[in-house]
């Protein structure tokens, strides 16, 4: 694949809103598609999501309640995961029984720390990034006062040097080796929600189980983004959301990774009818009997709707060629948003922003994600500077007026991702151009 390859989306499912729908005002062509660059966090709908729900809509207006177990697609909603789950673990890199789809992203967090988080007086302390994402925070934090732990001496953060913004390799791995004896649990997200950093997975793994710690992973910005091999590299557990990268909807329905090495040792402690053999389920026995492996774990029989519009996205990621072709189109396209930032006469060089963030001479912007390929995903992450200035605000308003949709992250930083399934190299080229002309405008 080369950059001429990227004027056409790789997928035609995907229709992003017009400039008109999302509020763009100042776009000289009426009924224009918007350049969309906010996949990080939340896809866009694709049309096999559209085409499944409505079949679901239809089932359930036809057959009500026999589409449990006689669905007009042959898709009986009893069993509507079992087309999810070979496509979670081809996503992850997993069996098909060391994955479930269900939940919420932190309900799923909580149900696994609630199995893998198992403090003791010597080894109690949870090892995580700092300013991780907020539901993050809190759930480790309440986790750690369930236990009857205070989360100012339990939870153990791992923040940048000095004038850097992301994490160093060897400063995570230093980290698990001083405190390794006091640690439970290292839990990291896969790629950083702000900064865009994807941490090197394998190697803290293997760290944290070198030093006797669980490690598990919230994967909600690597899930759908980056090639993941959690069964190879040993992780004990993962959680993920699907509405991002993995395009099923607002609030879209979530999955979790169980390695197989425990499916005979931690057996679901908070039970639900749905994780219960499917051979007995519907006999209403006393006792519980899970599925074996990470499905277990379900509780409630799930939304077939949120099932039906991830069912739909990941048809579209296996048609593609998965995580392989989606990986290559991706660095392409980030590599090409990057280096074209960078020769923006308003890019300041980290190591300069960071020296003095707060006195610039003049409006300029400097990207926070790391700049070697290996070490993030689809999304960068820019700082508008001087820090505190207001300037963020100002270029997020004009790129808005003029179709360009990122995500912006009070007070200077505004996120910028190009989703390979639909993203082109014009997009990138176009949310450039406007970024420009909008530091422009500034200097009036």
């Amino acid at each position: 694949m080369t950059i001429s390859d990227l004027h056409k989306p790789l997928s035609d499912q995907f229709t992003p809103p017009t400039n008109e729908q999302i509020g763009a005002s100042a776009h000289p062509e009426p009924g224009k598609s918007s350049v969309y660059l906010c996949g990080n966090s939340l896809g866009l709908l694709s049309k096999r999501s559209d085409l499944v729900i409505q079949e679901e809509l239809n089932a359930w207006r036809t057959r009500a309640v026999v589409g449990h177990f006689d669905h007009p697609k042959g898709r009986n909603w009893v069993s509507y995961a079992d087309a999810i789950h070979p496509l979670f673990a081809e996503v992850v890199g997993a069996t098909e029984k060391e994955v479930a789809c269900m939940g919420t992203l932190t309900t799923n967090l909580h149900l696994m720390m609630d199995s893998f988080y198992k403090p003791t007086s010597e080894r109690y302390k949870i090892l995580c990034e700092a300013k991780a994402f907020p539901s993050d925070q809190y759930a480790f934090a309440s986790q750690a006062l369930a236990h009857g732990y205070d989360p100012a001496d339990a939870i153990i953060e791992v923040s940048p040097r000095e004038g850097e913004y992301t994490l160093r390799e060897e400063d995570i791995l230093q980290a698990i080796e001083d405190n390794g004896s006091s640690i439970a649990l290292v839990i990291f997200s896969g790629i950083q929600y702000y900064t865009g950093q994807w941490f090197p997975m394998q190697s803290v793994t293997k760290k944290a189980k070198e030093m006797g710690c669980i490690c598990g992973w919230d994967l909600a910005h690597a899930f759908g983004n980056v090639p993941l091999q959690l069964h190879d590299w040993d992780v004990d557990f993962a959680v993920w959301c699907t509405y991002k990268y993995g395009n099923s909807g607002p609030g879209g329905i979530a999955g979790l990774f169980v390695h197989e090495k425990w499916h005979e040792v931690e057996r679901p402690k908070f039970a639900g009818w749905w994780g219960h053999e499917l051979t007995t389920r519907f006999k209403m026995p006393p006792t519980f009997s899970p599925i074996s492996g990470a499905q277990g774990f379900q509780q409630s029989n799930p939304c077939i709707l949120a099932m039906a519009s991830l069912l739909g996205s990941l048809q579209i990621f296996k048609e593609v060629g998965m995580l392989p072709a989606l990986r290559e189109r991706s660095l392409l396209l980030t590599g090409h948003l990057d280096k074209m930032l960078r020769e923006s006469k308003y890019f300041v060089p980290p190591s300069k922003a960071a020296m003095s963030p707060d006195n610039a001479n003049h409006p300029g912007f400097t990207i926070i994600t790391p700049a070697e390929p290996e070490s993030r995903g689809a999304q960068l992450s820019l700082a508008f500077l001087p820090l505190g200035a207001g300037n963020m605000v100002k270029v997020f308003d004009y790129l808005v007026k003029h179709g360009v949709i990122g995500d912006e992250r009070e007070p200077d930083v505004i996120r910028l991702a190009p989703a390979p399934l639909y993203n082109t190299i014009d997009d990138v080229e176009a949310a450039v151009k406007y970024l420009n002309e909008a530091f422009d405008s500034l200097a009036q």
